[in-house]
């Protein structure tokens, strides 16, 4: 591993990822390999996870190529420098931010969307001018091995390079240093990649995950709340960092809920699930199991069905769930939406606030106080109102976790901005010396008050035109009295 960082760190040094002519072929090689080798990619999704074709376009390509075409558009505006404001004793120099790339980045990628959250990090990293290092998740393992022989024959090899291998290999790797990391899995993990990355100061961005939160409020559109949820929930069997994980609700909203989600089961896969070409997998056998041993105890309102030899667990609604149950402990990242009965928003919230930070916050409310109320009590990684998921397709909003649901954030032009430094710069002259007298020894009252000046003053527009103007004025009547005398 460590002859391999190195050669990717040479090829960094050669300067070649830099320039944005560069950058920008890149990401167009990458949007031709997502059209070209469609098939091949689809395939390896849908051995992995049982996905159908329209699925793995709608819920992996299509996030894809939207992102590479935003970056593509807006890339030339995010890599200029940014003029930066002067105070007094800078007004005559140029000050500016200017972004530039980290280095060699390290992407370690999730098997639940084995596509997106691999290669949509990678996009904004390639954006920024770095070279990179992907370690696609092992659990997928026909989407790694389909990215590691296409990614060398779209890319520049030096500076995209694919990792596959299991728990071995990422500890390997993450012995070496990087200048970035980005991790997207379990909290656990995200734990010891943080404990990695700290031996070499290295800064990271951590997609967690965590419990997140539905409230459903007694006055909101029920029926449409349903059929959102129940979508968020079993999309992908329920293998989503941000699907709804529980419900809360008003003791007599637990029926009718049951009752709808149930209509809309059957409105969106049919009469036998099973059969459904939309109806996903879980990912193995070890993951089969840990589901299934969820539903012990639990008072199963419909769905529980499951058979193992093909890894189906039936879309399962609980209720009147006991917060002390193991469904309740940790992240389910299954088919189980489980009923949290609460009195009204206030035990709502305290519920939510005596947990750690999820991920995602959900609320289904007509009542525009109530949800501000909700929003500002309560803290998560992202709020959808009245929706689920839809928060993590707008590039513009970071997606990202807060607490143990993770750190730093990417899409859009945050990517750019997480995979770059804003290095600050100021230009100066070597005219206006007398100036600097204020900062040179020997120091003296009178050089105290003219720093407080120079250095606290802060002038609006309309203040330094007038200063300016006053100035100017002063530099006319001396060069006016001259011509006279």
């Amino acid at each position: 591993m460590e002859r391999l960082v190195q050669r990717v760190r040479s090829a960094f040094a050669s300067g070649k990822s830099r320039p944005l002519r560069f950058r920008r072929q890149q990401l167009e090689a990458l949007r031709r390999m997502l059209l070209e080798r469609e098939k091949d990619l689809v395939g390896a999704v849908a051995a992995d996870l049982r996905k159908s074709e329209c699925n793995v376009y709608v819920q992996e390509l299509v996030v894809l190529l939207g992102e590479i075409d935003l970056v593509l558009e807006k890339l030339p505006e995010w890599v200029r420098a940014k003029p930066a404001k002067r105070n007094l004793l800078t007004m005559l120099d140029e000050a500016y931010i200017y972004p530039e790339p980290l280095g060699v980045v390290l992407i370690v990628g999730a098997w639940n969307y084995p596509l997106v959250l691999t290669l949509q990090p990678m996009i904004g990293a390639i954006a920024a001018g770095n070279a990179v290092i992907v370690k696609p998740s092992e659990l997928s393992e026909n989407t790694a091995d389909i990215l590691a022989k296409l990614l060398p024959q779209y890319l520049d090899p030096d500076l995209c390079v694919v990792v596959n291998g299991g728990v071995e290999e990422t500890t390997e790797l993450l012995k070496e240093r990087f200048d970035h990391i980005l991790y997207t899995g379990n909290t656990a993990v995200g734990k010891i990649v943080m404990a990695a990355a700290s031996r070499h100061l290295t800064p990271v961005t951590l997609e967690l995950g965590g419990k997140s939160p539905c409230y459903i409020d007694k006055d909101c559109d029920l029926d449409t709340a349903c059929r959102r949820i129940a979508w968020g929930k079993f999309m992908n069997c329920g293998q989503t960092c941000i699907a709804p994980d529980y419900i809360l609700c008003e003791p007599a909203l637990q029926g009718q809920i049951v009752q709808k989600m149930k209509e809309t089961i059957k409105e969106f896969y049919g009469d036998n699930v099973r059969e459904s070409p939309d109806y996903e997998r879980i990912i193995n056998d070890r993951h089969f199991k840990r589901v299934l041993s969820l539903l012990q105890g639990q008072k199963i309102a419909f769905g529980g069905e499951a058979d193992e030899a093909t890894r189906y667990v039936a879309p399962t609604v609980l209720t009147d769930v006991n917060p002390e149950t193991k469904v309740m402990q940790e992240e389910i990242f299954g088919p189980i939406l489980p009923i949290v009965p609460v009195k009204n928003a206030e035990e709502a919230i305290k519920f939510i606030n005596d947990r750690e930070k999820p991920l995602a916050f959900y609320i289904f409310s007509r009542n525009k106080k109530l949800v501000q109320r909700l929003i500002d009590s309560t803290s998560s990684g992202g709020v959808t109102v009245n929706d689920v998921i839809m928060h993590f397709m707008l590039t513009s909003l970071p997606f990202g976790g807060v607490g143990s649901s993770g750190m730093g954030a990417y899409h859009g032009e945050h990517s750019f901005n997480t995979f770059s430094h804003q290095r600050p710069c100021l230009l100066k002259s070597f005219k206006g010396e007398s100036a600097n007298k204020l900062r040179y020894p020997p120091n003296s009252q009178s050089k105290v008050a003219w720093s407080k000046f120079f250095f606290l003053k802060r002038l609006s527009r309309g203040k330094l035109s007038l200063l300016l103007l006053a100035l100017l004025g002063l530099v006319a009547a001396v060069l006016v009295k001259a011509a006279y005398y």
